[in-house]
């Protein structure tokens, strides 16, 4: 089969996220099985436009808003060729790519992911005509132009949204992220023996996420915690605004944003937290979550789509409902761990048990078999 990835960022890219790790390990899924994978996506300053790597052919064009048009031309320019993709994912990062627009209908299926609804983020980042363009494509188009084709959503939260709020009417077939494993990490001794908590978050710096409220934890919870840390890690756009932010606090001296961290020194600094924390808006799934419980430690989040579906409440981790606020809710958790080690041990082993029921291979495999479903065995190669 000869299949093509389309996706707004590639996971190097500096404001790479859970969609990109999604994406990127479904494509190894596909390669691995056999398969000719073409990965269409933007391109940052200083990267190829084009390379194989993990067995996959990246090729990168256009910028934030260009890519859109960029991979079209790239679908239209193959096809004209005579080349042909038996299947395309068209992975949805607020806007799709449009692609059964150029494609034949008869030659190549396709297939849409959809990780969340976008529109309320539209609002949070755009002016109100933008964001409206954003609900327009995202919304009536979308749900036009992808009406014969399978949909793909990665929790139980998105597909409540797609219906509800898309108005969604096409089938959608729930496929779950897979985690990494973090056991063989080599971890600091249990921090609930050290003097105070340590707080972490991780995430890409953007303003949906919210983390001027986790910032804030390091003044809220002061008085009853003098030894608190707190520690973002993450990369992008609003990384100075977040720096200013935590220099105005109080206690800026107990904050720690440590920009991108490769993946051995995150989960070091992850596996020695009390809690993760998200404050996020709302996710398709919310893979830090599940990155955390893979070492042991538990997420207070707030009960938003995504996050909901990605912790069990009181069990991997706690949510904080509409009556109640971050700083309340961490504050219980901390009391009730630091005071009962038993209880630490029990939330711990959930997590880990929570965790050890989601891995790639079962996305990656789950992902194989809708491509195989809807493929167009055409016999011609997408090469060139």
């Amino acid at each position: 089969m000869h299949l093509a990835v389309l996706n707004w960022r590639d996971p190097w890219q500096q404001t790479a996220g859970g969609a990109e790790a999604f994406a990127y390990e479904v494509a190894r899924g596909f390669a691995a099985r056999g398969a000719s994978v073409d990965f269409l996506t933007c391109r940052e300053p200083g990267q190829a436009r084009y390379e194989i790597r993990d067995g996959i052919r990246w090729l990168r064009r256009g910028g934030r808003w260009t890519v859109y048009p960029a991979v079209l031309a790239r679908l239209i320019r193959t096809r004209l060729c005579g080349r042909h993709y038996d299947f395309i994912l068209d992975c949805q990062n607020g806007i799709p790519f449009f692609a059964p627009l150029v494609v034949s209908r008869r030659r190549t299926g396709v297939a849409i992911v959809v990780h969340h609804v976008h529109d309320e983020q539209f609002r949070t980042h755009f002016s109100r005509p933008v964001a409206a363009l954003g609900r327009l494509l995202e919304g009536p188009l979308a749900r036009r132009v992808y009406r014969r084709c399978p949909a793909v959503a990665v929790s139980e939260s998105t597909i409540t949204a797609m219906r509800t709020r898309l108005r969604w009417t096409g089938p959608i077939e729930l496929i779950h992220n897979g985690v990494t494993c973090g056991s063989a990490v080599s971890l600091t001794p249990d921090p609930r023996r050290s003097d105070g908590p340590r707080l972490v978050a991780v995430g890409r710096l953007v303003r949906h996420k919210r983390l001027e409220r986790v910032l804030r934890l390091a003044d809220d919870l002061a008085e009853a915690w003098p030894g608190i840390e707190v520690h973002i890690v993450g990369r992008g756009p609003e990384e100075r605004r977040i720096r200013e932010a935590a220099a105005r606090l109080v206690n800026s001296d107990r904050v720690f944003i440590h920009g991108h961290l490769p993946a051995e020194a995150k989960n070091r600094l992850l596996g020695t937290a009390w809690l993760h924390l998200s404050a996020s808006q709302g996710e398709g799934w919310g893979l830090s979550v599940l990155e955390a419980a893979a070492l042991g430690v538990p997420t207070v989040a707030y009960d938003v789509e995504g996050l909901r579906d990605a912790i069990r409440d009181g069990v991997t981790g706690w949510l904080v409902g509409p009556d109640a606020t971050l700083a309340g809710t961490v504050a219980g958790v901390l009391g009730e761990l630091g005071a009962d080690p038993v209880r630490a041990a029990e939330v711990r082993e959930a997590c880990l048990r929570w965790a050890g029921s989601f891995d790639w291979e079962r996305t990656r495999s789950a992902m194989a078999q809708l491509a195989v479903r809807n493929s167009r065995r055409t016999g011609t190669r997408t090469s060139g």
